[in-house]
């Protein structure tokens, strides 16, 4: 490209915020769609809209978007409410670039490994199967696959459990005596939202410059870990010695991800695991 590329974060929550800014700073014209465009960084163009919503936003920008980022959050966690943030608010997306003759040079679509059924400890990764049985995975893996026929060169980017600044929910839990169960291990996989932010940001750069991408990435930290091995280390940092009175809590799913494919493309997370991502929260709450 002989200018800085333009793209369009359909969703500029906390995750799009971060990665708009990073491209803003690379000299990207960048713009953010969602309801409360007050919330935006400075350095995104504000869209204001409801993705949900069949009327296109007025703000809409006029002429080429490079690329889409589709980056929703489900406001309402039924299955109903899923499919209108991912499915409709994709498909309504895909329509106002269609009525407006734009053709972005990628789409990527933000989903997550909650695609994934496999329950057993096991390691997965892009070429696994995604045979959610809940409704949320099978929901945003029926919007991959329309992101993936969209006739748009698509790559789907299934980002693990986020945490960061403002995703303290362990944090808190661990401080109010938190049990889980140590046998069989429960594997839990995360990243940091900075590195959430960053992941995209790489996969973007590399488009742009060229580099062949491909249809699915997993956004996941190098170190997936027992829970029961990152509550210990936390209630070591926080010097919590009581335990909750309830018994002990059980999570249903138990995997291990892999960032092989990101780390290939060059790629490096920030924060390679849990032990780096929760002292920097620490560090920077005092």
């Amino acid at each position: 490209m002989t200018q800085a590329p333009t793209m369009l974060i359909a969703g500029c929550g906390d995750v799009g915020s971060r990665l708009g800014e990073a491209l803003a700073v690379d000299g990207w014209r960048v713009y953010g769609v969602r309801r409360n465009v007050a919330a935006l960084p400075r350095s995104i163009l504000p869209v204001a809209g409801d993705l949900q919503a069949p009327q296109c936003p007025p703000d809409w920008p006029e002429g080429v978007l490079d690329y889409l980022v589709y980056s929703a959050a489900a406001s309402q966690h039924d299955e109903a409410g899923y499919r209108a943030a991912y499915i409709d608010g994709l498909r309504h997306v895909l329509t106002w670039l269609a009525h407006r003759g734009q053709r972005p040079r990628r789409l990527l679509f933000v989903s997550s490994s909650g695609v994934y059924a496999q329950q057993g400890g096991e390691w997965v990764d892009e070429n696994s199967p995604a045979e959610a049985e809940g409704y949320s995975g099978r929901v945003m893996r029926e919007a991959e696959q329309i992101a993936l026929a969209s006739g748009i060169p698509a790559t789907v980017v299934r980002l693990t459990g986020i945490y960061g600044p403002g995703r303290e929910w362990l944090l808190n839990q661990v401080r109010q005596g938190y049990r889980v169960a140590s046998e069989p291990p429960l594997f839990a996989n995360r990243i940091h939202r900075d590195d959430a932010a960053g992941l995209l940001a790489f996969l973007l750069r590399a488009d742009a410059a060229g580099t062949a991408l491909a249809d699915c990435y997993l956004g996941v930290d190098d170190a997936p870990a027992p829970l029961q091995e990152v509550v210990a280390w936390l209630r070591n940092r926080l010097g919590v010695t009581e335990w909750a009175e309830e018994a002990t809590v059980r999570r249903a799913g138990s995997k291990r991800c892999s960032n092989a494919r990101a780390r290939a493309l060059g790629w490096t997370p920030r924060y390679p695991s849990y032990r780096e991502g929760y002292a920097a929260i620490l560090e920077s709450a005092g």
